[in-house]
């Protein structure tokens, strides 16, 4: 076993890959570099802290905004496992998204190979799909 310094600090790996801790990192890294800038009156490195920052903020929000899509598909796959040939109307009135979302969902779902199209509506709304087998 190694020895450790009292000082150093170790975070498992998991922990440091993830999007939103990189993100705070950068950004509170930003904010101290806009605030140093700031008070050196150094202006070109005032504007990359402060670009930095949004940076980080955008990480944030993409990171969101991903996570909330695979949300998304989990419910629509469950929904689609309780309710094999369920219409596409009906799966979205059952996770609560709209027919449009759902529909794009459910047509990625099938390229993917995880569901198959039972009955071929008219419009994607009447789309029916099941847990491909």
């Amino acid at each position: 076993m190694t020895e450790r310094s009292p000082k150093e600090v170790h975070l498992p790996n998991p922990a440091i890959r993830s999007a939103p801790f990189t993100a705070l990192i950068l950004m509170a890294l930003s904010a101290a570099n806009a605030w140093t800038a700031q008070v050196t009156e150094d202006y070109a490195a005032l504007s990359t802290g402060f670009c930095l920052c949004v940076c980080a903020a955008a990480g944030l929000f993409g990171e969101d905004l991903l996570q909330r899509g695979y949300h998304r598909d989990r419910e629509v796959l469950a929904c689609m496992a309780v309710h094999p040939g369920a219409a596409t109307r009906h799966t979205a009135h059952a996770v609560g998204a709209s027919k449009c979302v759902v529909a794009r969902n459910l047509e990625r779902r099938t390229g993917d190979w995880l569901l198959e199209l039972v009955a071929d509506g008219a419009t994607p709304a009447l789309h029916s799909y099941r847990l491909a087998s």
